[in-house]
């Protein structure tokens, strides 16, 4: 199960990677997906506005806490891909350490304050009770979370990007029987659907470290693997809480976004809800992408093997103008069917406003690839700052729009927002990589030039 991707094709092994990730992402999303479908359908549009308007706010904890998982992932990438076994269990032990430390941080403010996060983004009266019942339950299942994904990352830093895959497929299913159980039969409303999604993503996580530990060999951690150490702590955390503060820095620009829709009622607030689910599953072959290229350049960069880089880049930049396309397709065409997947007979109101911004994001869709591709992909390289400040980037691009385009053009302003940041922020990280490509080539050629002309010497 374990794939070395310092050998053979580039892109085949980029795809063959991949493809487990890719459905692994689109199940993720079914895990949300059918919260709000049967939220929407069982509890009403009032119910769905309050799920969906806890989105970015759940973006800003846990993009945080996947964030620093995908750091301990990548480290464990580079120690594969050098072949260094004693230091990459080291790595394991102390990423189970630090997930539970990073965890209980996260959890105890977030549930005390989940109501005032709410007022803070201008969640509507009518649906704050319902919007605060499914948070707290979210936050306070921090720990499951952040378990799946550091068991997730640690597999795939080894190139097993299958294993994920199945329990996630099992949880899917425990995932849609308690999220009808929980809101159909017992009624507990969108608390519900939030303890289905949580309970799922424990048993995914359980079973993921059970099999790790049992299948690969090179995971399996001793007592003494277990130490502390602070240069390596320093190691992992300088690679993963610039990834951390990456996703909460674009899930505060989401925030302000979701609080600029949040004024136009609980309708509008709906609609852009169920675009953005839509819009989610149509791009999931891009961070699907950016998960290959995270291992892949952190496998090469700890084997040394810088071409295999370049090249692996290279082809990836050619997957990005297929990924814009078809997620740009599906949601022009297939838009108004999956709208109505997540609200029930839609108003041709709440319709317009969906596909509006569905329309909008499906022009931009080749620099949210590339921001995918070239953000993973220098965090792998071990160049965390600028997709860090990529981030910084994308917030104030979005907050820019909001501020000026959205008193002259209304909710077309707001879902505008989101292009801009794509834009910008997908231009940056794109020449960016190309920078450091050009700098690391020259940088080679003069080894090489010394080496040559030592030989010569001799």
């Amino acid at each position: 199960m374990r794939k070395d991707m310092t050998i053979g094709n580039p892109m085949k092994i980029i795809l063959l990677f991949s493809l487990p990730v890719l459905l692994g992402n689109l199940f993720q999303q079914f895990y949300n997906m059918v919260d709000t479908v049967i939220v929407g359908q069982y509890l009403g549009e009032d119910a769905l506005a309050a799920v969906g308007s806890t989105g970015c706010l759940m973006f800003l904890v846990l993009g945080f806490a996947n964030g620093i998982a995908q750091g301990f992932g990548v480290m464990v990438s580079h120690a594969f891909g050098a072949k260094d076994m004693k230091l990459l269990r080291h790595y394991v032990a102390l990423s189970l350490l630090l997930t539970v430390v990073i965890s209980m941080i996260l959890t105890v403010p977030t549930v005390a304050f989940s109501r005032q996060l709410l007022l803070w983004l201008n969640t509507p009266e009518n649906i704050i009770t319902l919007a605060n019942r499914y948070i707290r339950v979210i936050f306070a299942g921090i720990f499951a979370t952040m378990a799946y994904n550091v068991a997730s990352g640690i597999l795939r830093g080894i190139g097993d990007s299958r294993t994920p895959l199945y329990f996630l497929i099992l949880s899917s299913g425990l995932n849609i029987f308690l999220d009808i159980f929980l809101i159909v039969v017992v009624k507990l409303g969108t608390a519900g659907a939030a303890y289905a999604t949580v309970i799922s993503q424990a048993v995914s996580a359980v079973l993921c470290f059970i099999v790790m530990f049992r299948k690969h060999d090179i995971l399996r951690t001793t007592r003494e693997d277990y130490y502390c150490d602070f240069h390596e702590i320093r190691r992992m955390l300088s690679v993963g809480i610039p990834m951390a503060l990456n996703y909460s820095i674009t899930a505060i620009g989401t925030m302000i976004l979701q609080s600029a829709v949040n004024v136009f009622g609980s309708s509008v607030v709906a609609a852009f809800t169920a675009a953005s689910k839509v819009s989610n599953i149509a791009t999931q072959t891009m961070p699907t992408l950016g998960t290959a290229m995270a291992t892949y350049c952190g496998q090469n960069l700890g084997a040394g093997k810088h071409d295999r880089i370049f090249r692996g880049m290279k082809d990836a930049f050619y997957l990005c103008f297929f990924a814009a396309g078809a997620a740009a397709l599906l949601c022009c065409l297939a838009g108004p069917t999956m709208v109505g997947w997540f609200i029930h007979n839609p108003s041709e109101q709440t319709l317009h406003a969906a596909m509006q911004y569905l329309h909008i994001a499906s022009i931009f869709m080749l620099p949210l690839a590339w921001i995918f591709v070239y953000r993973n992909g220098l965090q792998g390289l071990d160049r965390g700052l600028v997709p860090m400040l990529s981030g910084v980037l994308e917030l104030f691009s979005r907050y820019a729009v909001i501020l000026i385009a959205t008193k002259p053009f209304g909710y077309v302003g707001v879902c505008s927002a989101d292009a801009a940041a794509w834009l910008t922020t997908g231009i940056l990280l794109l020449v960016t990589y190309l920078v450091w490509k050009h700098r690391t080539q020259k940088e080679l050629q003069q080894k090489t030039d010394v080496c040559v002309e030592s030989s010569r010497r001799r």
